[in-house]
């Protein structure tokens, strides 16, 4: 078990109110207090530890090297406009060989796409929300609240069996909690996908793409989750398309968005994307179907596992 999640065990079993206060932050890109269990340094750790394996599962990465730099390119455009020091996170965008309709970021700056999700585009805008986005899950350190989060009950579930013996009614008490842990961890995810829907629209309009191109996302999200037979939102740890394009739309219609958008031409860059992306990546093979996506991405609780040298990391944010 590597040192970053050593300490988040120790805080988890100590349980200490002074421990929690002594991790409290803002967060330049949300405003928001919240408290911090991993250092820069372990966010950037875990990220650069999980993607290999991640990439690998996922069919592996596109290797024709100007799709690659063509999404990079479209990524950083909207770094550069990040708050605080995030901008300087050794920032990877992945475009992933994989069918499945999917995007996703690890800590520290580690952000991947699917290729099966943006041969779904039909402009530069819309992958730029994307990986708006999952930028915006980086800055507002979602992955690294999960991960935490997650830690600290397998702490204390821990501790609780420790604490149980040889007690069998406590032992199953404790075995509850923890399987129960990784849906708890999830709880938030509905509000921190409409935050990194927020944040995203606020990059890709600096980078100066239309915000527009946010709800033209959740419209394609929408279509794939009809054809997939998705489950009903109740569910599921991510608001439904439908919701979301709803929120945006309120967003878009605000004096804040609508004067963003008079203030200066926003583009969307339909043909380039046609043929700087599109036209080339159909002639990239796609991966074999047994390569493809074999972690579940939607147990943050096996993140940890993963980073402790065990098969399968956790749900990365999406």
């Amino acid at each position: 078990m590597n040192a970053c999640l050593i300490r988040l065990v120790l805080a988890a079993s100590l349980a200490s109110p002074l421990l929690l206060l002594v991790g409290c932050t803002t967060n330049v890109a949300t405003g928001r207090s919240q408290f911090d269990t991993l250092s820069r340094e372990d966010e950037i750790a875990l990220g650069e530890e999980a993607l290999p394996q991640l990439t690998k599962e996922y069919g592996g990465a596109v290797t024709d090297a100007s799709l690659s730099s063509y999404v990079t390119g479209v990524g950083m455009s909207m770094v550069q406009h990040t708050e605080g020091d995030y901008r300087t996170l050794p920032w990877k965008f992945t475009l992933l060989n994989s069918g499945v309709i999917n995007a996703f970021a690890l800590p520290g700056g580690k952000v991947f796409m699917s290729r099966g999700l943006a041969e779904k585009f039909t402009s530069e805008a819309q992958l730029a929300g994307v990986l708006g986005h999952e930028i915006g899950h980086v800055t507002a350190e979602h992955g690294d609240r999960m991960v935490s989060r997650q830690m600290i009950l397998s702490g204390i579930a821990v501790t609780a069996g420790v604490i149980a013996g040889n007690d069998q009614t406590a032992q199953m008490a404790a075995g509850l909690f923890m399987t129960g842990a990784g849906t708890f961890a999830l709880t938030f995810s509905r509000d921190q996908e409409n935050e990194a829907d927020l944040l995203g629209m606020r990059y890709m309009t600096l980078a100066g793409y239309h915000p527009k191109a946010m709800m033209e996302v959740m419209q394609v999200l929408a279509v794939a989750k009809e054809k997939g037979g998705a489950p009903p939102e109740w569910q599921s740890t991510h608001p439904a398309p439908e919701t979301r394009i709803g929120i945006i739309k309120k967003r878009l219609e605000g004096d804040a968005y609508t004067k963003k958008i008079s203030e200066r031409p926003l583009q969307t860059y339909e043909a380039r994307y046609r043929s700087e992306f599109l036209d080339r990546i159909r002639n990239v093979p796609a991966a074999k179907p047994a390569q493809q996506g074999m972690i579940d991405l939607d147990r943050p609780e096996m993140w940890c596992a993963h980073c402790a040298g065990k098969r399968g990391p956790a749900r990365a944010a999406r």
